[in-house]
This record gives C-alpha cells, sequence and structure tokens, in this order.
C-alpha cells in the first residue's frame, strides 16, 4: 500500500519549512523585536523615571533616619500600581514594567523585613537582580527605541 500525502502532512511540512527558513534567515535563531515608541511607551517611560527617582529619593532619607519604613512601603506600593495603570506596546518597555513592578514589591518586602527587625537580605538581592535585569532588558533595546524616538536613558 503506498502512504497517502494528505493535506494535513503537507500543512505540517510547510509550518516546519516556514520555521526552519525564519531561524536560517532571522539569525541566531531569534526572530527580531519590532519597537514601538508610542504614545502609551513614553508615558511608561516617565512614570518609571518618576517612580524611581521618588523611590531613590525617599530610601535614601530611609537610610539615614529622615523617612519612616511605612513611607517607603507606601512608596513601593504607589509605584507598582502606577506602573500597573501603564500599558507600553513596545515588547522591551512591557517585559521591563513587570520587572519594575516584582522589583518594588521586593523592595517594600525588604524595608518590611527591616521594619521587623529581620534580615531584609534575600528582598534586597532579588530588587537588586531585578534591577539588573531590567538594566540590560533595556540596555539592548536603547538603540531601537531612540531611534523611534524614547530615551530610556533616564531609566538605565
Amino acid at each position: 500500500m503506498k502512504p497517502r500525502f494528505t493535506a494535513a502532512a503537507g500543512l505540517a511540512l510547510a509550518i516546519f519549512a516556514m520555521g526552519s527558513l525564519v531561524l536560517v534567515v532571522g539569525g541566531k535563531g531569534r526572530a527580531a523585536v519590532a519597537h514601538t515608541c508610542s504614545a502609551t511607551d513614553r508615558q511608561f517611560i516617565g512614570a518609571a523615571q518618576l517612580n524611581m527617582a521618588a523611590l531613590g529619593s525617599l530610601s535614601e532619607d530611609y537610610l539615614h533616619g529622615d523617612a519612616k519604613a511605612g513611607d517607603v512601603i507606601e512608596e513601593t506600593q504607589t509605584a507598582v500600581a502606577g506602573l500597573g495603570s501603564t500599558s507600553p506596546s513596545d515588547p522591551s518597555l512591557s517585559k521591563t514594567r513587570a520587572i519594575l513592578r516584582a522589583m518594588f514589591l521586593e523592595y517594600g518586602r525588604a524595608i518590611r523585613a527591616d521594619e521587623h527587625h529581620h534580615n531584609p537580605g534575600k528582598y534586597i538581592y532579588r530588587a537588586y537582580g531585578l534591577a539588573n535585569f531590567a538594566h540590560d532588558v533595556l540596555a539592548q533595546a536603547q538603540p531601537a527605541l531612540v531611534k523611534r524616538g524614547c530615551d530610556v536613558s533616564p531609566l538605565l
């Protein structure tokens, strides 16, 4: 009995061939990211910059005894909510948004632990790791975003 070439087999073969072509043509096996610089992207960049500056300033005050832990924790919650209300369309900015929200949550946990005289080290470690990850995502996307009119340098 002779095997039949069905439509499903033809479709599977076409998908495989197209996927292989994308990998070969795309180089390094990664698809190119289509960057944007929409109004929502710029809104996210502004909100992230504002939240990072506010938290940085308040954290300095906390470290010098000029601010209360509750104020810093509240600021981290405000930052998480503020970034949650943004909706960047650029894939790198969208990824950065999720990373920064997690970073602010971890930093809030660190301050809460410190307030209760517990070791904040594991939370600080996570927060700094997330900050480094966000930096790497933004640094890689920066040239393409600048070409489209979005300056992420204040976030780096």
